[in-house]
């Protein structure tokens, strides 16, 4: 079992037919996923893709997460929440500047953590665009709009994801403290052989 600390992130390979499993173990608490196919980082995950060929903003069990391309990258295989975010983008510095109304705050984010860990595979940070926000709770409300509510990931939780190519893949536990119930916590991951 591999833990993320709160507000930390990873980068790892993953070769095709291998299952991650990413675990909540206190509940209430978000994971971002980012991946490229790992012989090609200038393809990367694309959310509008994903939704345009899952034709649904609500990912889970037998999803499939497409690159910009249209490769498949990863399928959900096993999901115990059912509730993700697949439209908001990774909380950057910017954001909790922008949102403070402090431009000189310093506050740890995914993005950040993301570009870190990914960098050590050669991952321009400009590549990085929207992730998969597991366990992260947004709701589309009728006129449009969205919102960012508490998780309704219980202690234990997880979603098991299979890579469907070799992949290089970037990991978080949500840095922001209002997404995650007012506190950040840990994730727990580990990656099942093929």
């Amino acid at each position: 079992m591999n833990v993320l600390s709160p507000q930390t992130g990873t980068a790892f390979h993953m070769k095709k037919g291998q299952r991650l499993r990413v675990m909540d173990p206190e509940g209430q608490q978000v994971a971002d996923l980012f991946c490229f196919p790992a012989d090609d980082l200038t393809d990367a995950l694309s959310s509008g893709r994903s939704i345009d060929y899952n034709d649904t903003i609500r990912f889970s069990t037998a999803s499939v997460l497409y690159a910009s391309s249209g490769r498949k990258l990863m399928t959900i295989a096993n999901d115990t929440c059912g509730v993700h975010d697949f439209l908001v983008t990774p909380c950057s510095l910017q954001m909790f500047r922008m949102m403070s109304g402090n431009p000189h705050l310093q506050h740890p984010s995914c993005l950040q953590n993301l570009a870190g860990s990914l960098a050590g595979f050669g991952v321009d940070p400009s590549r990085i665009g929207t992730t998969l926000n597991i366990f992260m709770n947004v709701p589309v409300h009728a006129n449009g709009r969205i919102s960012v509510e508490i998780p309704l990931s219980k202690r234990g939780d997880y979603v098991e994801l299979i890579a469907e190519t070799d992949l290089i893949v970037g990991l978080t536990a949500c840095s922001d403290e209002g997404t995650n119930a007012g506190r950040c916590k840990p994730i727990h991951f580990e990656i099942a052989p093929a």
